[in-house]
């Protein structure tokens, strides 16, 4: 019997092992796109480069904001897309501190740019991480049992709001701000130039990451979110409070959409009031792509994405070109809820778990 049952099952185990069609054809994409930058690395090595170059440091403050949302959504489920408009308050603040309280303008020396960077730094991301407090007290916290479409609508109705008090504030044209970051030379590669404007964004968001996940895994405050995040009710019975902890994981993700908005405001030097939405959905696309849930996904996500947003706009071998950019990086986004809606880091967990 024994026998006759292992035989019957051959098949059916057979059949699991074969490669279905989507990923056949996954494949054959992935290659394809590997193919495509190849040659144009041969034809054009100084586009290659320098797409590169810009890809991981766009990629860089992507994280920054994909990681607030991967925090949120890790331990509450709730896609927050007002955290793109917090983001976009903290570059706002981040202006006005820089150049209005610091008088920091065009190429500042270091010993004047380091100390207002430094303390606008702190400033920013207090502020934020207040802001995402209160947005989580007034807003979601009493649709905490609610069906999960209700603080979902209310997510992107914080979101307008928060746009329309910058708006109120700074009319519909952009803070500039000018050129307070060093150009100076760090390496070539290629025969492109990588300057320390965009290393200084890489240098931030390394220790980010290293300090967030430090927080998650070894700390007494981030068991108690682990905690949280798989079962609210068991983490209460065992002593923990979980109202506080889940603000303190919207407090840790403001401080995050703070400290973006600064790089951002210092690198790109121009922001505005709707500048968080766009950002703030390709910063969700990217944690969605490297696994909303996962912090070293949705930074490995977000270079990705900083990449294919490079590539795309640099490369000049059959490449769409920049005014198909955005709609290549949301067409990832439903591919990727399509075809592994788990992402490319995140753990397929059955529905219900």
């Amino acid at each position: 019997m024994a026998t006759e049952a292992g035989r019957a099952a051959l098949p059916s185990v057979l059949w699991r092992r074969r490669p279905s069609v989507t990923s056949v054809l996954g494949t054959l994409f992935v290659l394809l796109i590997l193919v495509w930058l190849g040659v144009n690395l041969v034809k054009t090595p100084s586009a290659f480069f320098s797409a590169s170059l810009i890809g991981i440091t766009n990629g860089a403050v992507y994280g920054l904001i994909a990681l607030g949302y991967t925090l949120v959504y890790g331990i509450l489920e709730l896609i927050n897309f007002a955290h793109g408009d917090v983001f976009m308050l903290g570059a706002m603040i981040s202006y006005w501190f820089v150049a209005n309280v610091f008088h920091v303008h065009d190429n500042p020396s270091m010993t004047t740019l380091l100390p207002a960077a430094i303390a606008t730094l702190f400033i920013v991301m207090a502020i934020c991480a207040s802001i995402n407090i209160t947005v989580e007290r007034i807003a979601y916290r009493p649709l905490r049992h609610a069906p999960r479409l209700a603080p979902l609508i209310t997510a992107i109705a914080v979101s307008y709001i928060l746009q329309n008090i910058a708006l109120a504030q700074t009319g519909a044209g952009y803070e500039a701000l000018g050129t307070v970051l060093p150009h100076g030379k760090v390496f070539s590669i290629g025969g492109v130039t990588y300057t320390w404007n965009k290393l200084i964004v890489i240098l931030i968001t390394i220790p980010v990451l290293l300090g967030l996940i430090w927080l998650v895994q070894r700390t007494r405050q981030g068991k108690a979110m682990r905690a949280t995040a798989q079962d609210r009710d068991a983490a209460a019975m065992m002593g923990i409070n979980v109202n506080r902890t889940i603000a303190f994981t919207f407090g840790i993700a403001g401080a995050l959409a703070g400290a973006a908005g600064l790089l951002y405001m210092l690198y790109y030097q121009s922001i505005r009031y709707d500048s968080g939405f766009q950002l703030g959905l390709i910063a969700f696309t990217a944690a969605v792509l490297g696994g909303i849930g996962n912090l070293p996904g949705a930074v490995l996500g977000s270079l990705m994405i900083g990449l294919v947003q490079a590539f795309n706009d640099e490369l000049t071998w059959h490449a769409p070109g920049g005014n198909w950019t955005q709609s290549i990086v949301f067409t990832i986004l439903i591919l990727v809820l399509v075809f592994r809606p788990e992402g490319l880091l995140g753990e397929r967990t059955p529905e219900g778990a």
